[in-house]
Parts: structure tokens; C-alpha cells; sequence
């Protein structure tokens, strides 16, 4: 006849060495590869053992059953047979049965190890990409380097230690002074498409171009352009007015811009930010600004609802 009784996973350690080769496993990762093959081969090694004594009682009770042994004088129950103790109530002998105990203290310090372990490296890989993270100033020279009027493409390093792979270009106008303070247009050369870099539709006066040391100890590279119409991007056709509004093709909103400062007579430039229209012109202009999106990413309107959530960046 078969046993209908529930079989329990007899008392174990093997799971926390399967908890510690995780572990090793996930520093490994960050660590050492070696000190990942040696956590991955703990974690295999004391699986299998754990499963093995969980599916013991199963397998005992798929061999086939012997006959009973005769024995004379079975041992009697503690219960009965003189003194003895009271019978135990229903449910009074599993109340705290010790295999259970086991199991979950075992699951529970795995779990809590494993979570002091991969919490802070999933932090360190994933938060940063959700919070805003801020930058110096990026100083491009003084600004009388900027005439009143004149189109300037300035190109610069983002983080002078990382050296060229972070050079930018910004396209910046001086339009004089509102209220006693310096108005400058400061446009990103980023597409609002897929990226490329666009190009001022004017000619460049390479041979006027000035190489002005900047505070931050690296070199901006400031060329002025005459009869500048607009960009445009040699990549897909995106064409933009100077103000940095779309004015034909793929891209999906205006050029994003550079937040800026004048500090000692200097100018200096910021973060970026995206536009979806600007209105009217030079210090004049009606910005609505925008968190700065990804290149192809609505920001405003029904696609702006409608376009998945990105992280800032």
C-alpha cells in the first residue's frame, strides 16, 4: 500500500554551501572570473547534494516493499505500558518540527547573504543611469571670442581627462546684452534623429579659427562661419533653421542647447537640454525647455504620452 504521508526534506547543510557558492559566484563576477568557476562549481556541487537528500524519501519509497521481519517483542510506544508519558494532542508532535526549522533559517541567511551581495552591484551598474548626474562647467574661452552676431562653432572636451573621445561641438551666437546681462544662443550639434552630428549650412573661416586655452587645462577650438542659413545633417536629410527648429526632414523635434555662463568674462557652458519649438529669434527667443531626451524621443504632445519612458541622461 502506497504511503499518502507527506515527505519532508530531511535536516540539511547543504544549502548553505549552495548559498555561499552563489555568492562566490556573484563576486566572481565582479571580482575574478577564477573566483567565479570556483563559486559556480561550490553552488553545482552542494545542489546536487541538496537535491539528492530532498528526493531520498521518494526514491526509498519507490523501491519495492520486503517482507516484514518477524520480531518478538516490538518496543512499546512512550505512552503506554506503565508510567508513560500523556498522549501527545493532534498536531502537538509537528508543531515545530526541526526539518522545517532548518530549511527556512538555511533560505532565509542565503537569501539575506546573497542580497548584501548583489544589491550593491546591481545598484552600481543600474542607479547611476536614473539619476541625474551633474558635471562641471566646461570653460571655451572669453567672450570677446563671440562678436555680436557672429555664428562661432566652438569645439571642446567634455572631460579634458578622458582626452579626445570626449570632444563636443556647440554652435554659439552672441546676441549682445538684455537687462545688462550677455545673451548667447548655444545650440548642440547632436542630431534630434539618430545622433549624427549636423553641420552649419555657411562657410567656415578655418583660417580666422582660434585654439584658446581653457581653464580646465585642455584646448577649445573656436572657428567662425559666415552667411551661416541654418544645419543641416549629412546623414538622413534632418534640416534645421538657426534658431535650431526642424524644419524638414526625419527628426522629431529642434536641436537641444547648452545651458551657459559668462563668469569673469568667460564664457562657460553647462548642461545640455532638449526644445521641441523655439519661438521668435536671438534674445528674443521663447524657449520651452525640456529634460533632455535621447535622440528620435518625442518630448511634448500626444508622442510625448505615448513614447516609452527613458532614463535620464
Amino acid at each position: 500500500m502506497q504511503d499518502e504521508t507527506p515527505h519532508l526534506p530531511p535536516p540539511s547543510l547543504w544549502p548553505v554551501g549552495f548559498a555561499l557558492g552563489v555568492v562566490c559566484l556573484l563576486v566572481g563576477v565582479i571580482v575574478s572570473w577564477v573566483v567565479a568557476a570556483v563559486g559556480g562549481g561550490l553552488a553545482l556541487v552542494f545542489g546536487f547534494l541538496w537535491v539528492r537528500d530532498i528526493t531520498a524519501a521518494r526514491r526509498r519509497a519507490a523501491l519495492p516493499e520486503r517482507p516484514a521481519e518477524h520480531v518478538e517483542a516490538p518496543p512499546l510506544p512512550a505512552q503506554e505500558g506503565g508510567p508513560a508519558m500523556p498522549e501527545p494532542s493532534p498536531g502537538e508532535v509537528e508543531r515545530f518540527p526541526r526539518s522545517r526549522f532548518l530549511e527556512g533559517a538555511t533560505l532565509g541567511i542565503g537569501g539575506l547573504i546573497g542580497g548584501a551581495v548583489t544589491v550593491p552591484a546591481v545598484g552600481l551598474m543600474v542607479v547611476p543611469a536614473f539619476t541625474k548626474q551633474g558635471r562641471k562647467s566646461i570653460d571655451i574661452g572669453p567672450l570677446a571670442d563671440f562678436p555680436e552676431g557672429q555664428w562661432v562653432v566652438a569645439t571642446f572636451l567634455l572631460k579634458p581627462k578622458e582626452g579626445e573621445v570626449m570632444r563636443r561641438t556647440a554652435y554659439v551666437r552672441n546676441n549682445g546684452f538684455v537687462d545688462d546681462k550677455p545673451s548667447l544662443t548655444v545650440i548642440s550639434n547632436r542630431c534630434a534623429h539618430l545622433g549624427c552630428p549636423v553641420q552649419p549650412n555657411g562657410l567656415l573661416q578655418s583660417d580666422k579659427s582660434k585654439n584658446e586655452k581653457t581653464r580646465q587645462d585642455s584646448v577649445a577650438r573656436l572657428i567662425p562661419v559666415v552667411g551661416l542659413s541654418g544645419f543641416g545633417c549629412p546623414c538622413h536629410g534632418g534640416a534645421y533653421d538657426t534658431e535650431g527648429n526642424r524644419t524638414a526632414g526625419p527628426p522629431v523635434r529642434g536641436l537641444d542647447r547648452y545651458e551657459f555662463s559668462v563668469i569673469d568674462g568667460r564664457l562657460y557652458l553647462g548642461k545640455t537640454y532638449s526644445v521641441n519649438h523655439v519661438e521668435g529669434a536671438g534674445a528674443n527667443a521663447k524657449i520651452q525647455r525640456f529634460e533632455l531626451a535621447g535622440p528620435g524621443q518625442h518630448i511634448s504632445g500626444v508622442e510625448g504620452w505615448l513614447y516609452p519612458w527613458q532614463p535620464p541622461h
